[in-house]
């Protein structure tokens, strides 16, 4: 799954291979693909007892992915949600706190985390702390900071983990990585990726061009009466009290405030930045610079873009991946040099480029590619990213989207946030987590917790 991994990195972390940094995070840990002794060698057939974290939104889809296991316990801040997700499952053990899980740990296997972003972290550690497998809705986690503690105690649980990058598990990605792998392109040293969801604070240019969009300008000042059975304290967890307003509730409005979410970057970024990851075998940026509109203090930017610098590993060149969201597009793709796919990615190679989506790709110049054998496929074909997560628990079989890789994944995509909020090209130093030129960074890295909630 770490295509590359044992590679060497020339810059960042003084040189260091991804593996030995990984292995410095958690030294002493067991095998990251180690399943605990009692569900080691498990037949495939037998059903492991589940606990749903978030059971309403998102959580509504994993909990159907994961069906075919024996659902013990469903908990969500929103009452309405528990209870509608409880239907089928009448047994169950219902909770609006996931913290009272934990005072029956042996009752559940593993736990399906499909909370606000906001709320991943803790649950996820708490999980892991008592062994158990964990299945977390992307992104993984909220800032940097987190998520390097979430793989720090992965690693150290040594149970099956997977990010939910449902794509990840598709045929085309598959096949793209493949393809890329194989050398059809020859060495990439440049990649493009851009997404047209433009959702958050805008400019007033913008905003005047996009009059379909909803828009949000500033943090109410007015409280709203809160939704009858909504736990808003609950809600709002470890992130800075407010009170209540419909501009945050219900999902995915909260997705644009800082406070709760990370915008279109960590959101998207997950899905459509984890194909170069995965084909190019990407960690740690060395510099990473970002431009859009203002920052907004409150609101995420709905167009922006973000251009990172990864050093050269191996015997492979350094790579720049530039990320596009909202109106920013490549410049290849506004002069229509390439097919001007809504939402894509663009691999630049030396023999040639690869232009994908979700579902598609295309060799260009089509017309050098006329002949082209594609490689034998060599990844396997899980079928599902919970079919792979499931096989995991129950074998110890490593996981394709394991929080070891979407870690990285995760931290790189807030990087991209950090550098956008503070306009300036950040310096990346992995293995201390900091931008030596930009100390400010550091209250975007990691943030206190509320009273009352443990910090992760």
């Amino acid at each position: 799954m770490t295509t590359g991994s044992e590679d060497r990195h020339t810059s960042g972390a003084a040189g260091w291979t991804r593996r030995q940094f990984t292995t410095s995070l958690a030294a002493g840990a067991a095998g990251l693909f180690a399943a605990p002794a009692v569900l080691r060698g498990r037949n495939l057939n037998d059903q492991l007892n589940i606990a749903i974290i978030g059971a309403g939104g998102r959580g509504r889809g994993n909990t159907r992915g994961v069906a075919s296991e024996n659902i013990v316990a469903l908990c969500d801040v929103f009452e309405p949600a528990l209870n509608a997700a409880a239907e089928p499952y009448p047994n169950a053990r219902k909770e609006v706190d996931f913290r009272n899980l934990f005072d029956q740990p042996d009752a559940f296997d593993a736990v399906v985390i499909s909370t606000c972003e906001h709320t991943h972290a803790l649950p996820t550690i708490m999980a892991l702390e008592h062994g158990k497998h964990v299945y977390c809705e992307k992104p993984l986690t909220h800032n940097i900071w987190e998520a390097r503690q979430v793989r720090r105690a992965a690693a150290e649980a040594g149970v099956a983990t997977q990010m939910g990058i449902q794509i990840h598990a598709g045929e085309n990605y598959r096949r793209v990585v493949e393809t890329i792998q194989s050398g059809a392109i020859g060495a990439v040293s440049e990649v493009h990726v851009w997404v047209s969801r433009a959702w958050g604070w805008q400019s007033p240019e913008a905003a005047e061009r996009n009059r379909d969009i909803v828009r949000v300008r500033d943090r109410p000042e007015e409280a709203m009466p809160v939704p009858e059975g909504l736990h808003w304290d609950l809600w709002l967890g470890p992130a800075p009290e407010r009170p209540f307003h419909s501009v945050y509730f219900p999902g995915p409005k909260w997705y644009r405030w800082w406070d709760f979410g990370s915008g279109t970057m960590s959101d998207l970024g997950s899905h459509y930045n984890d194909l170069p990851f995965w084909a190019l075998g990407l960690d740690y940026p060395d510099t990473v610079q970002a431009s859009g509109p203002p920052p907004h203090p409150e609101l995420a930017p709905a167009s922006m873009q973000a251009t990172y610098h990864f050093g050269a590993r191996g015997d492979r060149p350094a790579v720049q991946m530039t990320w596009y969201q909202g109106e920013n597009k490549p410049e290849i793709w506004r002069e229509g040099k390439i097919p001007q796919w809504g939402s894509g990615h663009l691999f630049i190679g030396e023999k040639g480029m690869l232009l994908s989506d979700y579902g598609r790709h295309v060799l260009l110049p089509e017309d050098d590619f006329a002949d082209f054998e594609p490689p034998e496929p060599f990844l396997p074909r899980p079928g599902s990213i919970y079919a792979d997560w499931l096989a995991g628990c129950k074998t110890g079989s490593p996981t394709m989207a394991d929080f070891e890789y979407s870690a990285w994944l995760t931290e790189a995509n807030h990087l991209g946030n950090v550098a956008y909020r503070l306009e300036k090209k950040l310096e990346w130093d992995a293995e201390a987590l900091r931008a030596p030129n930009a100390p400010e960074a550091d209250r975007l890295i990691r943030r206190e917790y509320r009273e009352g909630w443990r910090q992760v």
